[in-house]
Order: C-alpha cells, then structure tokens, then sequence
C-alpha cells in the first residue's frame, strides 16, 4: 500500500532533461503535491535557501558538471536542511554507499540511495519510509549553531541541568532487554535540549569531563540511581555509561566508582564503563593502571566506536575489555553493501576470538537486525528497538517490547551464516 503523504514537495536536481522529468513524473504519481524541477545545483539551494520549511525532500543526482551531488550534499549540511534526501547515480555502489555515508555525517535524513535508471518500485519504496518519520524530520530543532561556553557548562554541571536518556541493548538470541546505555543531555534554560555533540569537547578541554562523568553516573538523577529504580522492578540488567579517557586519567576514578554504586545501593557488575578514545591521551601507564582496577573490582570495559576514530585492534590487545561495540556505520545497511558487511564480519570475529561480547550499533531496519543477527553478533541497539528515552518511559517501553518478541518469536531466532 503506497502510504507517501500528499503533502510532500519535492526539488529535483539533475542535468539531464530526461531524468528530471522521468522522476518528477514518478514523485507526482506518488502524491506528491509539488516537483520543483532544476538542472543545476547552485539554482535548486537558492530556492532552498528561501523555503526550507516548505520543501521536504531533496532528489540529486552525484554526477553533475559545475556543482556536483557532494558539494550539494555540503551545502544543505551547512544550512541545517530538515528535509530528506535521496541520492541517486549511475555509479557503482561503492560511490553511491560513500555519499550516503558523508551525507549522513553532515547530519542529513538520507531516506536512501538509487542507481540509475530509477525504477517506480524503489522509490516507492522509499517514499514509504519516508511516511512515519516525516513530521519529526521537517519539524526537528536546528542544531545549535555557537559552541557552547567552558563556564556556561560549569554552571549547567553545578545547577543539574544534565539529565540521562537511555537507549535498550537488547539480546539477539532472545530478545531479552540486558541493558540500557545512559545518554547524557543537556537542558539548557536559553538553547533547550543541547546534545553531546556540543558539549563534551568542551569539557575535556577545559578539565570539566570528571565532573560531568560524576554527575551522570552518581549525580541525584544519574545512572545509578535510575538502575536502582529498574532493579527493585525487577528487571535484571545492567546500565552502561560513555566515558572520557581523560577520566581514565584520574587515578581516583575507580574509588569514586566504587563509592557512588555503594550510595546507590548497586552492585558494581551492573555497570559497563563504554570508553571512546576522542583524544589522544599520553598518560598510557594511568590508563592502564585504571582499567586493571576497575576490572578487578569486576565492572565491565567496552570499547565504544569501534573501528574509528582512535579505537583500534591495539586497544584490543593493551586494555582489558569484554565488550567490542560495531559502529553504527559499520552495520547499519550491510545487508546489501559488500564493503560494510566484510568490515562488520571482521569486527565480530575478532571480538569472538578474544572471547569477548559484540554489540551492534545502528539497528534501523528489520533488514539491518536479521543481517546482524545472521552474523552472530551478540547484542543490539538501534531505532528499530528504541530511540532513546526518558528514564520514566523505560518500564512502559520494555512491557511493549516483550510483547512484540512474544508476538514475532522468528526475529529471535539466530542461524549464522553458513551454518
């Protein structure tokens, strides 16, 4: 059933004649109300330019003399277009996956990639997609534009206005939620709900990162305090917390660790310290001397991102982790890109031959969930399970996720690859 919403309007851009109206034909016998149609891409971001609330999907071809698809790419990440996008090319998959790939880094709503010539059934497809998430995409705040100040986030830090979402880590074997991982926000009284992203840098260079770390993890409204609550429920999990390797720098990190799950009345097994290595840290023998307590105090160490950034198989080697945590990039779509499926199946392997658990990130389809599943990966995250919530909304969400696994057992049920 096409369920595309009659409102939409679309721009389409792309050099060739034919193919505009080939697409614009096709959009507007999907109920588009609107195809604005334009051969080059500096004329379609002047119109964009002046009506983005009004225009809610981008169609734009890569290949294009002057200004190309990336540099349009570019130029809509730049201003903070709300609308969805659709890449589309004659070039081979791998092009179109890295478009796809700088598209979303520059924060855009990619519904998808085609190759060319567009077939009715794959835009279709997409455009029904499109459907449920439209009004959150058109409608999303803009992003906050100045970098927020060192002594504004002190004073967020001292009047407790950093607040934890949580996103579920659920067990691809059973279904069964083990975790939830705490997402540090900022409620800011001018700018409104600030996200990490904005803020975190800020605090590792200006020495502010283990005050923030304190206030999520053992803060009246942290980590612990909220597992406790889901504790006493009667869901047996675990909470697990980002934190800085400049706070693996404080050699009194594990002391205060210890003292704030002992005020909250938890055991210290129910935490997972998640570690992204964002900066280079030179302190090698604090960091290591660090996690060996904390491991012998018997918290678990994941390593987050993995396969960016800094995190690397070294890491893997040097420092005692027991959880390798695949990157969103790494699995989201793999199901029908060759690159990424072989990078996600070395991931997995490697963390299965040093006897450590996997958890995906980036779990947005069906399709992404059943691919990872197949390769054996242990845990899940992702949109398709939960996006991330509000502490009160944890129970309602884990009652109704029970009743979808009960309702669709065959999702659950794991046949590797080549088995």
């Amino acid at each position: 059933m096409n369920t595309t919403p009659k409102y939409l309007s679309a721009i389409v851009i792309d050099d060739e004649a034919f193919m505009r109206k080939l697409i614009a034909l096709q959009l507007r016998g999907l109920g588009c109300k609107a195809v604005h149609c334009h051969e080059s891409g500096k004329d379609a971001l002047n119109i964009l330019s002046q009506t983005t609330s009004d225009i809610n999907l981008v169609v734009c071809d890569l290949q294009m003399p002057i200004m190309d698809g990336v540099e349009v790419v570019r130029r809509l990440g730049a201003m903070n277009y709300r609308g969805s996008l659709i890449l589309v090319s004659g070039e081979d998959q791998r092009t179109l996956s890295m478009a796809e790939r700088l598209a979303r880094e520059h924060g855009l709503h990619v519904l998808g990639v085609l190759n060319k010539p567009i077939q009715p059934g794959q835009l279709t497809l997409l455009l029904n997609k499109l459907a449920p998430d439209l009004a959150s995409s058109v409608q999303a705040k803009p992003k906050l534009t100045r970098q927020v100040s060192a002594s504004e986030l002190a004073a967020g830090i001292d009047k407790g206005q950093l607040l934890n979402h949580y996103q579920p880590k659920v067990c691809m074997r059973s279904g069964s939620v083990v975790g939830m991982e705490s997402l540090v926000r900022w409620q800011h009284p001018e700018h409104g709900l600030i996200y990490p992203d904005a803020f975190i840098s800020v605090a590792e260079e200006n020495k502010l990162i283990d005050r923030l770390t304190q206030a999520v993890i053992g803060g009246p409204g942290g980590a612990l305090r909220h597992l406790k609550q889901w504790l006493d429920a009667g869901l047996n999990m675990h909470v697990a917390v980002n934190i800085s390797m400049d706070n693996l720098a404080d050699l009194n990190f594990p002391d205060f660790v210890t003292q704030a799950a002992m005020e909250a009345a938890v055991g210290l097994e129910h935490l997972v310290l998640e570690i992204t290595e964002s900066r280079l840290n030179s302190d090698a023998r604090s960091v290591m001397e660090v996690l060996t307590r904390l491991r012998l105090k018997r918290l678990r160490l994941s390593i987050d991102d993995f396969g960016t950034g800094y995190s690397s198989l070294a890491q893997l080697n040097e420092f005692p982790f027991d959880e390798l945590k695949v990157d969103r990039r790494f699995v989201h779509q793999a199901h029908h890109d060759q690159a990424l499926n072989s990078l996600l199946e070395a991931s997995v392997n490697v963390a299965r031959n040093l006897h450590m658990k996997t958890t995906g990130e980036g779990v947005e389809t069906e399709e992404d969930w059943l691919h990872l599943q197949s390769k054996g990966c242990d845990l899940a995250q992702g949109y398709w399970i939960a996006k991330p919530m509000a502490p009160e909304c944890v129970l309602t969400w884990v009652a109704t996720w029970r009743e979808k696994v009960a309702t669709r057992p065959e999702l659950f049920r794991q046949t590797l690859v080549g088995a």
